[in-house]
């Protein structure tokens, strides 16, 4: 890839993240390990997501590590039923850097 994404790239790019995994287990990882964990697309590739988080929080990335989440089987009666499948990223930022979610919210 280029260092400046085309247009066409930029939207696949902004599409890629969902939402960050806000979990007591996230933030123990955030805070240990300076990783960051979001929730990505099923055919997001670790470069994508690395673009991806570059480009939308101005961040450097060290590594990106990648675990598909089997969705649960869930039962209502008698009906079963199952969750969605998810892609979870484990985004490792550069010594010194960091991503603030709670910064927007003073605004």
């Amino acid at each position: 890839m280029s260092a400046t994404p085309s247009t066409q790239q930029q939207e696949r790019l902004m599409q890629v993240i969902l939402a960050p995994v806000v979990s007591e287990k996230s933030t123990f990882v955030a805070d240990k390990h300076e990783q960051v964990i979001f929730r990505v697309v099923k055919d997001a590739t670790k470069p994508e997501i690395k673009a991806a988080v570059e480009l939308m929080f101005k961040v450097q990335v060290e590594s990106v590590k990648v675990a598909n989440v089997k969705g649960k089987e869930k039962r209502f009666g008698r009906f079963t039923g199952r969750r969605n499948h998810w892609k979870k990223a484990y985004v490792c930022l550069k010594p010194g850097q960091e991503i603030n979610f709670a910064e927007g919210e003073n605004k």
